[in-house]
């Protein structure tokens, strides 16, 4: 086994990051004619793209339903940043429904939600541990963020069940290297000048070259990190997003993306309708601001966000506002190619290279 595995032969239906939305989830899934153990009259499969927990309000319920789907042969996964998170005991922004030291600042933006309970560890987590990174097959790539070629092949070489570890092995090579560079040393006196946490919306620091040679260090040598957070360049002012200000600049990949076989990927955040980005908490650079929300992307036309920012209905609960409006659970359909959302609304995709696409495995 390997963290690249096989897709199912057949139609499928890939949904996007979920973020704890189960309402979304279960309303999604019944518009495509799944049953509630995840089955389809038509032998269709569930595929996700990963990123099924933190700030919407049941992470564990998305999760229960993901696993018994997937134990029941009915869907498959790939892991997503939060995922990778969750395993590695890494507390961000949005997971106070697992980790007790994110519950203070969670709870103004996140709550109520569901929070994990005594089982979760000894259940869930051995599930999180043996999904793959990527799924492929003759006619189509899953993957959450990025498919880098040189990084899949990478992650080829090692087996599930083993990512948190791998993960951590990585990140302490790339440690390694960044020591050689003196970037710990410029870290520490960077952290020591600025006095407020880089969580702090509130307090913009200045940029911090230290911060963002770091981060890019980091991705560089850790292909899981480039599969599941995408890739990166520095930046060149600080911005605030995902809850924290970052240094360093999403890239979109997919322009570089020059071989045949379709991805569809997660993790960017994409809208159905125009709205001011800042609601998302992102302000960094939108990477679909000319890309219309149907629309395949990249140098072949052969990519797919699936990702409709289900994940910001919080901001919208917390507004007062109803959160389905703009923000959306999303599943395409493979090979028709049609985007469904959680409301039941469906529209075909376009500007997909046809040749790109072979018969149907």
């Amino acid at each position: 086994m390997s963290l690249v595995q096989a897709l199912p032969a057949g139609p499928l239906d890939v949904i996007g990051d979920v973020h704890g939305e189960r309402q979304a989830l279960e309303a999604l899934v019944r518009h495509l004619g799944y049953d509630d153990d995840g089955g389809h009259p038509a032998g269709r499969k569930l595929v996700f793209v990963g990123d099924f927990c933190d700030r919407g309000p049941d992470s564990p319920g998305v999760l229960a339903l993901v696993r018994r789907w997937v134990e029941a042969g009915n869907a498959y996964a790939v892991l997503g940043n939060h995922e990778i998170n969750l395993m590695r005991e890494d507390a961000k922004d949005g997971s106070g429904w697992y980790f007790d030291e994110r519950i203070e600042a969670d709870n103004p933006k996140y709550a109520p939600y569901a929070r994990a309970d005594q089982a979760f560890d000894e259940e869930m987590l051995p599930f999180l541990r043996q999904l793959p990174l990527a799924l492929e097959r003759a006619d189509l790539r899953i993957v959450h963020a990025a498919w880098i070629d040189d990084k899949v092949n990478q992650a080829r070489a090692l087996r599930p069940g083993h990512v948190a570890q791998d993960y951590d092995r990585l990140e302490q090579e790339a440690y390694l290297h960044a020591k050689t560079l003196g970037i710990p040393a410029r870290l520490k006196a960077e952290n020591q000048a600025w006095p407020y946490h880089l969580e702090d919306g509130a307090h913009c620091p200045p940029f911090m070259p230290a911060h963002a040679d770091s981060e890019l260090n980091k991705s560089q040598y850790n292909p899981l990190k480039v599969l599941s957070c995408g890739v990166e360049r520095r930046g060149t002012e600080p911005f605030y997003a995902g809850g924290k200000w970052r240094f360093v600049e999403r890239v979109a990949w997919w322009e570089a993306y020059a071989d045949s076989t379709p991805v569809i990927v997660g993790h960017y955040w994409r809208r159905i309708h125009e709205l001011d980005r800042s609601v998302l908490g992102k302000g960094d650079q939108d990477l679909f601001a000319d890309i219309n929300p149907h629309a395949w992307h990249g140098l072949r036309g052969n990519v797919f966000c699936v990702d409709f920012s289900v994940g910001a209905r919080w901001t919208a609960r917390l507004a007062g506002q109803p959160p389905e409006k703009d923000f959306k659970l999303a599943a395409l359909r493979w090979p028709e190619r049609v985007l469904v959302l959680d409301d039941g609304s469906a529209e075909p995709t376009t500007h997909f290279m046809q040749a790109a696409t072979p018969a149907l495995v």
